[in-house]
């Protein structure tokens, strides 16, 4: 029997993917673990590997299209088998056999958590399996914001029924409030760009550029942003530094960075102040037990945060190495997804561009993300009222006001600074 095989779905906010380049002709002879195409998802680049022995017969879709998740890609026969009659291919997802993906790439400044009523969009749970429902109920949960993955069908064959819906609870996930954001940016009317003139092009978004775009719109519009900022004294953390790495260099370790010092501060005053470790959750806050950490990491086409996972319970040379592990492996596009994914404080450094001071974006569902600019040497006033020379660093905080409040914020903002100023704390 004929193999089909689908484009899979990777992620909660995966709805399609583009197939960048067929690895494996038609005709070819593939074995399991074979790679056979390169697929572009919302968050990666990705090969498509093959479980199954066999021909490919077929491309079903070629190269540079977009197809739906579920949707039929290719169909692989088996030595000496009769291809399928045109048209007896499986009409849904449920009729064939699911492929997987091995990463290679990268993922989008949307490494959190997705929400639940992105399945509510596509029709598909979380790990992939259709939803079936009636078309009244569909309507109804449309109607109400109900994540329809969240229900348990009563109908024949476990289908969801309008009664189903009917006693259900309204989302508002971030994902369905995306939703609404973006029927209402459709009904407005769109702001025409200049013309592109002679010698100006014009680049088509890639699945990241598009995911990244969406996300932001979405953190902008649906999440009251408030911002607090501070100037620290950088002195007694670069004292440390140099002491920290003469001692390293001599036992023939590497070098900690400021920002290893600086991403446990974050962690240990979010310890602290577990309050900001939490996400907007409808009718509730989850304020969650650990700290996974979101590091932002630029890459050609955009921006990634991977995830540092139980970040409290590392040492900061465990944070170092982790962090110098996953940036690396972003940048060569060796990212698994779960790396990405899950993070519940993102912390961006733009100090290493010479950026002084800037305000960040809230990563949505995250509450909160940390900005740190470079160190500065700057005239301060120091011990006696005397005019010195002190090195200050300027960090911000962008914070979700449905979950940290204004005195939340300013207190977390103080033991980060304790932290930075008394590094020595946090090496014990």
């Amino acid at each position: 029997m004929a193999t089909y095989i689908e484009m899979p779905k990777l992620s909660d906010t995966m709805t399609e993917g583009v197939l960048v380049k067929w690895r494996k002709k038609e005709g070819d002879k593939v074995e399991a673990g074979d790679v056979l195409a390169e697929v572009e998802t919302d968050k990666a680049t990705m090969e498509m590997e093959c479980f199954d022995d066999g021909i490919l017969h077929q491309h079903l879709v070629p190269e540079g299209t977009r197809a739906l998740c579920g949707s039929l890609i290719a169909i692989i026969l088996a030595k000496g088998e009769q291809p399928p009659a045109p048209g007896s291919a499986p009409a849904s997802a449920t009729a064939v056999k699911p492929t997987a993906m091995a990463v290679t790439s990268v993922a989008t400044a949307a490494g959190a958590p997705a929400a639940p009523a992105a399945a509510t969009a596509t029709g598909l749970r979380a790990d992939g399996e259709r939803i079936k429902i009636s078309p009244l109920a569909k309507k109804l949960a449309t109607e109400k914001g109900v994540d329809i993955a969240s229900l348990k069908g009563t109908g024949p064959g476990g289908r969801i029924v309008a009664a189903d819906v009917s006693g259900a609870k309204a989302s508002a996930s971030p994902a369905a409030v995306a939703g609404s954001v973006k029927a209402s940016a459709a009904a407005a009317a769109p702001v025409a760009s200049t013309p592109a003139g002679a010698g100006d092009q014009r680049i088509a978004l890639s699945g990241m550029r598009r995911i990244i775009a969406e996300r932001l719109l979405t953190s902008k519009t649906t999440i009251p942003h408030f911002y607090l900022n501070i100037e620290v004294n950088a002195g007694p953390l670069m004292k440390l530094r140099a002491e920290v790495n003469a001692a390293a260099q001599s036992a023939g370790a590497s070098n900690l960075t400021v920002n290893d010092f600086v991403l446990k501060a974050v962690i240990a005053a979010a310890v602290k102040v577990p309050a900001v470790n939490a996400s907007f959750d409808g009718d509730a806050v989850i304020q969650y037990a650990n700290v996974h950490l979101s590091v932002a990491v630029a890459v050609d086409d955009g921006l990634v945060t991977p995830v540092i996972r139980d970040s409290q319970k590392k040492s900061i040379r465990d944070i170092s190495e982790s962090v110098k592990d996953l940036a690396t492996r972003a940048r060569s596009k060796k990212l698994k997804p779960e790396e990405y994914q899950g993070g519940t404080i993102t912390v961006s450094n733009l100090g290493s561009y010479g950026i002084d001071s800037f305000s960040a974006i809230v990563n949505p569902p995250q509450a909160m993300i940390v900005s740190v600019g470079a160190i500065v040497k700057k005239p301060v006033v120091g011990a006696n009222d005397q005019i010195v020379v002190g090195q200050r660093m300027a960090i911000g905080l962008s914070a979700d006001h449905r979950v940290v409040d204004g005195a939340v914020g300013a207190q977390y903002l103080a033991e980060l600074r304790k932290l930075i100023e008394n590094p020595t704390m946090m090496l014990l």
